[in-house]
């Protein structure tokens, strides 16, 4: 048994501006009762007037119940039923068309439409704009605009520059033109079709160029040769609408990529004899920047300050706070502040920076004396920095006096340790992107002593600089199976005696 279909909602016809309003004990209207209708005909007592072209303003979606009507054009010749006709209306249409004309007579110009599937295209009614407005739903994919409908009073007005909107050839080619930008206005997303006579098809012509998708001939139309253009219409109108939001994608990627490599440090080195390398993969997928930071600055006094840290977390909040991080520790480093003062006051600027008070950053900053040969060691809840010399393997520095994470602990110290470096040496300072990548298709992770083990070999097999980081984070995403899932940094100081 067939499942009743609810019935909606019926507008009335003056509503959707289909007919004139009648008073109840007045007789049909002219758009409801056309002249030379039979009066077996009227709406009340037929089932349904075989010459009506329009769809009625109650058809407003597909499945709609007995007593609506989706066809439009004229069934001539069918000889079908009310019974099918009523089956045919409940079955879903693939395309829902807005026909904007003024035909205050009432003839229609649109012939009858079905898709490629058989099924009857839904045609709308308006006309004029307004009603237009009213009728244009998501569900509507074109709109067949009839030049020929005079342009609204306001626009006409805005458009003449206040004057009468009485004047010649001229003016009317503007006012069908303006009728258009004001539909294209109205629905960006929608297809448009321009109706015009076969006399001006160079009116048609520039509809195109304003913002059309196609144009026909009013007087040539048939039923075949506008559903296929109507399936035209709304095909270019989504490849159009598709090439565009992709070319609006790829500027917005664009502007990010200038925009986050901009962000990305420029070691400040003049004057000192190390040589500096880094390397650094963000964890988000097509992004530049992650939230991973280092930085590496000369002091007046000839020290080299050098850093890198990491923001818990991968978004693109993460990395736009510590960019500010890194700022502010360059800011501060120049400035002249250094160890346990620095981390306090960039601990201060994290508080009043992040969005919840639940992130914090890791940091290992070092200050290299003038000479070279000594450095300071501050760690806030970071990895301790690989350092390697000749004809010794390398190590990690110390790590005892690890301080705790910034923005854990209000009032936390950070103690400066002292290392030797000796004359000649690499230090490479990391984040936990480079040891925590897995080790095969397990849970087991690379870890510490697997970095240090991975760079004694290849630093065995004479790499270093930009090479030997190449290398190692090559190697670190060949072990883990593919790109790793955090953030990446890596930064290298070498000095040569």
């Amino acid at each position: 048994m067939p499942v009743p279909v609810p019935r909606q909602r019926a507008i009335p016809a003056v509503e959707c501006g289909q007919a004139p309003a009648a008073s109840p004990d007045s007789g049909p209207s002219k758009e409801q009762a056309p002249p030379g209708t039979h009066p077996a005909e009227h709406p009340t007592t037929r089932r349904e007037n075989p010459t009506e072209k329009r769809e009625k303003p109650t058809d407003t979606s597909p499945g709609t119940s007995t007593g609506t009507d989706s066809r439009t054009g004229t069934d001539t010749g069918t000889g079908r039923t009310h019974t099918d006709r009523t089956t045919q209306s409940a079955a879903p249409t693939n395309l829902t068309v807005l026909l904007i004309e003024d035909d205050p007579a009432g003839s229609p110009i649109v012939p009858d439409l079905l898709d490629q599937a058989g099924k009857p295209i839904r045609v709308r009614t308006a006309r004029n704009l307004t009603e237009a407005g009213r009728l244009l739903t998501d569900d509507v994919h074109c709109i067949l605009l009839d030049l020929a409908l005079s342009a609204p009073a306001p626009a006409r007005t805005s458009a003449d520059g206040g004057g009468n909107g009485n004047g010649g050839g001229d003016d009317e080619d503007h006012d069908e033109l303006a009728v258009l930008r004001h539909v294209l206005e109205l629905a960006p997303r929608h297809a448009v079709l321009a109706l015009t006579s076969s006399s001006d098809a160079e009116r048609g012509a520039e509809a195109v160029a304003v913002g059309a998708q196609d144009y026909l001939f009013r007087d040539e139309l048939d039923g075949r040769l506008l559903s296929r253009a109507i399936r035209y219409a709304v095909e270019r109108k989504r490849s159009d609408s598709a090439e565009r939001r992709l070319a609006e994608g790829r500027l917005r990627a664009q502007e990010n990529r200038r925009l986050e490599r901009g962000l990305l440090p420029t070691p400040l080195l003049a004057g000192s004899p190390l040589r500096f390398a880094a390397r650094y993969r963000p964890g988000r997928s097509r992004a530049l920047l992650g939230g991973d930071f280092y930085d590496v600055v000369r002091t007046p006094d000839g020290t080299v300050h050098a850093m890198i840290g990491d923001v818990c977390g991968h978004g693109p909040d993460e990395a736009a706070l510590g960019v500010e991080l890194r700022i502010a520790w360059r800011a501060l480093t120049l400035a002249g502040l250094c160890g346990d003062e620095l981390l306090g006051t960039l601990q201060q600027v994290l508080e009043h920076e992040r969005s919840d008070d639940e992130i914090f950053a890791t940091l290992c900053a070092v200050d290299i004396s003038p000479d070279g040969r000594r450095a300071g060691l501050c760690l806030a809840g970071h990895p301790s920095p690989l350092l390697s010399r000749p004809g010794e393997p390398a190590r990690l520095l110390p790590y005892d006096n690890n301080g705790p994470a910034l923005g854990l602990l209000p009032g936390a110290r950070w103690p400066r340790m002292q290392v030797e470096l000796g004359a000649e040496w690499s230090l490479m300072l990391y984040t936990d992107g480079l040891i925590e990548g897995h080790v095969g298709e397990g849970r087991e992770r690379l870890g510490q002593e697997g970095m240090v083990e991975m760079v004694r070999r290849q630093l065995a097999e004479g790499l270093a600089g930009e090479e030997l980081l190449r290398a190692a984070v090559n190697e670190v995403r060949e072990l883990n199976g593919g790109e790793l899932a955090d953030d990446l940094a890596v930064v290298l100081l070498d000095r040569t005696a």
